[in-house]
């Protein structure tokens, strides 16, 4: 009698992906049950395929520098938003799913308001998505088939993508921020970071914008 491996029996490293193919949907749902909500990896799926990958440490504290810097944007030119994080974002109706390293609803936050449970067959997606692609690709096209419109790619530089005819194209300027050069004085901020501390570096930021902005 053969026995079955419980997804949460398979280890996946720090730095790490687990890659598994010809994957249902049924399947897919099973498995994120089986993963549980209180874990360090995170998950992309697309037509099948699924990728599980630990990110190492370093990821984890980048991503959270960029989304305070955003968070402080977004406040300071008093823009509404709701922040999601590495919430579950999957569509059955498009055989895709993943987990951004953070994102925001900023022009649909009044739709997302108090919502518990989220259901893609009639919530949008969020606004804006950031990936740290330290430990695992960005996956393109899974964003592409969910309809996020601006995506950031971090990878000791900030690319900025906006979802155009349904390719992303990479710009200069966020849609979001306007004329504002987030993709100069993000990765700035967050070079000090490293240097002086995330403190440091926030009332760095502050400062920068209470005299630009």
């Amino acid at each position: 009698m053969t026995t079955l491996l419980r997804i949460s029996q398979i280890e996946t490293l720090e730095g790490q992906s687990t890659v598994l193919h010809d994957i249902d949907w049924s399947q897919f749902e099973s498995i994120l049950e089986d993963l549980g909500e209180r874990r360090s990896t995170r998950i992309a799926y697309l037509d099948g395929l699924l990728e599980i990958f630990m990110p190492l440490p370093e990821h984890e504290k980048t991503k959270v520098l960029i989304a305070d810097f955003v968070k402080a944007l977004l406040d300071t030119l008093e823009l509404d938003f709701e922040g999601y994080g590495s919430t579950t974002f999957k569509a059955k109706i498009k055989r895709a799913g993943l987990e951004p390293d953070d994102c925001f609803y900023i022009q649909n936050n009044v739709a997302m308001r108090g919502i518990r449970k989220l259901d893609m067959a009639i919530d949008p997606p969020p606004d804006l998505a950031i990936e740290v692609d330290v430990t695992s690709k960005t996956k393109f096209d899974v964003y592409r088939v969910l309809g996020v419109p601006e995506l950031w790619l971090y990878d000791k530089s900030l690319k900025i993508y906006v979802l155009q005819q349904n390719e992303y194209v990479e710009a200069e300027f966020s849609p979001t921020f306007g004329n504002i050069p987030v993709r100069e004085i993000i990765p700035q901020f967050l070079e000090l970071s490293f240097s002086a501390g995330r403190s440091a570096a926030m009332r760095a930021f502050r400062a920068w914008m209470q005299t630009n902005l």
